[in-house]
């Protein structure tokens, strides 16, 4: 995950004799790649740009800009989207630091199982835990409801910004979680030693030594979390806040139209501070050295907490997950309740509702299938194709394919429907008569290069790890280039093109910005589209409730089949190495 924020490493040299022609057939990929980034990706954004910067007569202009910063309500959400990422960065912080530093640092059983269960709120839309956690700790909610009767009291946990940055915090902290857990578990124990014999103890030496030499993780996990607050969508709108940017850029493409400026004003303020956000975490890390003389072998040595500090510490984890698990508990329970109103549980009990969303959902959930498998099997295609082009071949120019595909990473999902919209309005399909935008191949394109990066640094990290010698040597035997990819390296790649294919996969699933804007009918939708018309109305709420269930299941089921999938590799390669 740490990679995720930055470029991919320069490529290694390629031996003397390997892909120095650069043949007809590389040229015509990287051709096919680059044109599929230019029309999906860079014009649609570039569209956006474009239409915020000149009038109706297409003269260039700065009045758009003004004419928001002129206006109350887009100032105001301006500063609230600010607030809302940089404090649920905060607050995720707040519970990610912790929990990685003890489950890393002391001696703890069941340390694995704790980051695991940290790392389920990824797996369920924010949105969806929204209403689950309005439930439990809304004004009327079990907690509020409980505090009422026992102190006379109730907490504003989930009023207005509140309860997105509550929302936004516990489902986003995973990202620094994964990320700092890695830095951790790399830093040389003997730097640690050595602040230890100087006297640097407790709290002083984590904030000297241990915490400033994780800083890498650290910030590549908190530049994903701001990024992904700043262009969260659907917990706002179920929220019922409307004054933040994302919100108000959905408003004026729905209500006004796609020739709305102050729309693509807004699409091109969440552009440049999602790339600020990444371009500062990279930046703060720049010519300083974070690098240890041992890795793996020397790591920070695991010491035992005094049985005191172990109870505060179990709590303190124990109540931490309670919280962050809340979602998934009320989305459960919102599924198979009958009537929870005003009530600390639900009152009845049912399990209609997942007749319900199987009966009135079911091509939904064969959509998202759809959508989501088309959009994986796209992205490790284009994903082993762009590694293999930066790493085998001396193509000129390789590098930017990988910029480009990357720049999917810091486009909020909202901002390229936008562009979609806007660069393919009024375009048919054809044959056919029916308008590009309103076909689902769109939201199975922008789910393709929104998650394009992921499956490209799973795709890469696997190419790295195949020697080189193994394909030269094919080719010495006279095998073409094709036919050493198709028979040799893509069977090596397996696992990491597997990886990719699953984080593309799942992740997808989950998108709710461009798939609102771009699902054009009921029968076109996926199950987040569906979920959220769900939710809309409380007497939806428990089909909704029984859906995100079913798309956790999916989404856990497949990550648990994918690592499953890893190890077994892992262990096979492991045992052909042992083999004398």
């Amino acid at each position: 995950m740490n990679s995720l924020t930055t470029t991919l490493p320069a490529p290694p040299r390629v031996s003397r004799g390997f892909g120095r022609d650069v043949g007809k057939g590389v040229w015509l990929v990287a051709g096919l790649i680059a044109a599929f980034l230019l029309l999906f990706l860079l014009l649609p954004v570039g569209t956006v740009i474009y239409s915020a910067f000149v009038t109706e007569l297409g003269q260039p202009t700065f009045g758009h800009f003004l004419n928001f910063f002129g206006q109350t309500l887009f100032r105001e959400s301006f500063v609230n989207s600010l607030q809302v990422s940089v404090l649920s960065v905060f607050f995720a912080s707040v519970i990610a630091i912790p929990l990685a530093y003890l489950t890393v640092r002391f001696d703890f059983r069941g340390a694995t199982v704790i980051q695991t269960l940290g790392v389920l709120p990824l797996i369920m839309p924010p949105f969806v835990g929204a209403v689950a956690l309005q439930l439990i700790f809304g004004r009327s909610g079990s907690l509020n409801l409980v505090l009422n009767d026992w102190f006379g009291i109730t907490l504003p946990i989930m009023d207005g910004l509140t309860g997105v940055v509550f929302v936004e915090s516990l489902h986003y902290f995973p990202f620094i979680l994964l990320n700092l857990v890695a830095s951790l578990r790399n830093i040389d124990g003997a730097m640690e030693e050595s602040a230890l014999s100087f006297g640097c103890t407790g709290f002083r030496l984590f904030r000297r030594v241990i915490f400033p030499l994780a800083m890498p993780g650290y910030l590549a996990g908190a530049s994903l979390v701001f990024v992904k607050v700043f262009d969260d969508l659907g917990t706002p709108l179920v929220l019922g806040v409307t004054n933040m940017l994302a919100p108000q850029a959905y408003l004026r493409i729905t209500s006004v139209g796609v020739d709305d400026p102050l729309g693509y004003v807004i699409s091109v303020i969440m552009i440049c501070f999602s790339i600020l956000a990444l371009w500062l975490a990279a930046r703060v890390m720049k010519g300083r050295d974070y690098s240890t003389l041992q890795k793996g072998g020397n790591s920070l040595q695991r010491r035992t907490l005094t049985p005191g500090m172990s109870l505060l510490a179990y709590g303190w984890i124990l109540a931490v997950l309670l919280v962050v698990l809340s979602p998934h508990i009320g989305i459960l329970l919102m599924s198979i309740a009958k009537v929870w109103s005003f009530s600390v549980l639900p009152e009845a009990w049912t399990l209609q509702h997942y007749s319900t969303a199987f009966n009135e959902a079911g091509g939904m959930i064969g959509n998202t299938l759809l959508y989501c498998g088309l959009a994986a099997g796209l992205d490790v295609i284009l994903g082993t194709a762009i590694a293999y082009l930066i790493l085998r071949t001396r193509l000129p120019a390789r590098q930017w394919l990988d910029w480009a595909a990357s720049a999917g990473l810091a486009i909020p999902g909202l901002v390229l429907a936008i562009g979609y919209l806007r660069l393919f309005k009024g375009l048919e399909i054809p044959f056919t008569g029916t308008l590009v935008t309103a076909s689902w191949v769109m939201l199975m394109l922008a789910y393709a290069v929104r998650r394009l990066p992921y499956a490209l640094r799973s795709c890469y990290a696997a190419l790295q790890q195949v020697h080189i010698s193994l394909e030269e040597s094919a080719q010495s035997l006279g095998a073409s280039r094709l036919s050493t990819i198709r028979r040799i390296v893509v069977p090596l790649m397996a696992g990491g093109i597997l990886a990719g294919f699953v984080t593309s996969f799942i992740t997808a699933a989950v998108e709710l910005s461009a798939t609102i804007l771009l699902t054009s009918s009921e029968s076109n939708a996926p199950m987040s589209y569906g979920i959220y018309l769900f939710m809309q109305s409380p007497a939806g709420r428990g089909p909704g409730a029984a859906m995100g269930v079913i798309a956790v299941a999916v989404v856990a089921l497949g990550t648990y089949l994918s690592h499953w999938v890893v190890e077994r590799n892992a262990s096979r390669a492991s045992a052909r190495h042992a083999q004398p």
